[in-house]
């Protein structure tokens, strides 16, 4: 019977140089984040801290500013309804911006929608309801053409939003000849069209229709963002797109549902913007579009898509509206308050990139 190799032995050729190498497992150098580090990583896993850290600061420094006169009941729940269309167009504006997109046409689709509404209603003689519906049709539509362009011609989304943000505002003008439909002749005919604007109490706040809508919004869409297989796909597709599809995610017609979706809640936002002002105006909320931006910059989300909070861009909503109003309050001048603002923009960028380079 053959000798038996010893099970110390290298039984192969090629094993012999492993007979005097370590046989320790591999281990790695641990080394303590400073405290920079770890607000760095705290802040990438939550994109939503920093403008909740300046929405806090900015209340309690015009609250000691101002006192009694900005921290009341009153005054707090007329910044939310000052920016409850911004917060719902914001909304539409996050779920293009998370995909890496920019949606420029959001405030013309959202004027065009609320013009359908008062146009059918008042000039064909629709229900209000179907008005409504058809309303929310153009909303659907605008967006759809949108996402169509941008992923199946594969058109860059700034230059597709910049061409339909002209158009929708002509067509808008056009369609509407630039007349307002007055208050008083929607709330005898369609007081539908006014839903939005109706309020109530508690205690001394006032609240409307539009502020719980928007805060019903948010809540839906944060939930849908992060507990849905819908949400992480749009995550994937914004941080990229391309593993997205390797993954099995169906890029093009997941960017186009987000459009036509940021198209339905702009139709939204128009409803309730008719609300807000009580009349249809063809002129109302034209800044919109910057103004949703804003939000949504200032709120934390990358404008590079696949990271950010939805609540950042409502926080964000509100740091523009406590800035607002608290510099109104205290009388100074109201180039001011876009002066903060732009800062703001700049910083909430540079803090972006900082926490990308170092968390990513």
């Amino acid at each position: 019977m053959a000798d038996t190799i010893p099970a110390s032995q290298p039984s192969q050729e090629f094993e012999k140089v492993l007979v005097d190498s370590s046989k320790s497992v591999a281990s790695f150098d641990g080394h303590d984040r400073g405290p920079l580090q770890k607000a760095q990583h705290f802040l990438h896993g939550n994109p939503a801290a920093v403008p909740l850290i300046v929405l806090v600061l900015s209340l309690l420094i015009f609250g000691v500013i101002l006192g009694s006169k900005f921290f009341s009941a009153f005054t707090m729940t007329l910044i939310l309804q000052q920016v409850a269309i911004v917060g719902i167009v914001g909304a539409a504006q996050t779920l293009v911006i998370l995909t890496a997109g920019i949606d420029l046409s959001v405030g013309a689709i959202m004027v065009l929608s609320s013009v359908v509404m008062g146009q059918f209603a008042f000039r064909y003689g629709l229900p209000p309801s179907i008005a409504v519906l058809c309303g929310f049709a153009v909303g659907a539509l605008c967006g759809w053409i949108n996402g169509v362009l941008v992923a199946y011609w594969r058109l860059p989304p700034f230059i597709v939003t910049l061409g339909t943000w002209q158009i929708v505002l002509a067509a808008n003008f056009l369609y509407s000849a630039n007349e307002t439909i007055r208050s008083q002749d929607i709330e005898a005919q369609a007081p539908l069209l006014q839903l939005f604007g109706a309020s109530f109490r508690v205690g001394n706040a006032v609240f409307t229709l539009g502020v719980v809508t928007m805060v019903l919004l948010v809540l839906l869409l944060w939930y849908i963002l992060n507990h849905t297989a819908y949400g992480r796909h749009l995550y994937a597709i914004g941080d990229d797109p391309d593993s997205a599809e390797l993954a099995g995610v169906r890029v093009k017609p997941m960017l186009v549902s987000v459009y036509v979706i940021s198209g339905l809640i702009c139709a939204l936002a128009g409803w309730a913007l008719i609300g807000r002002l009580g009349s249809v105006s063809p002129t109302a909320g034209q800044f919109a579009n910057i103004e949703s931006i804003t939000a949504v910059v200032i709120g934390g989300i990358s404008l590079f898509g696949g990271r950010g909070s939805i609540l950042g861009m409502l926080f964000g909503a509100l740091i523009v509206g406590v800035f607002s109003l608290g510099l109104r309050l205290w009388g100074t001048d109201p180039q001011w308050t876009y002066l903060l603002i732009g800062v703001l923009i700049i910083a909430a960028v540079a803090i972006d990139q900082w926490i990308r380079k170092v968390a990513g």
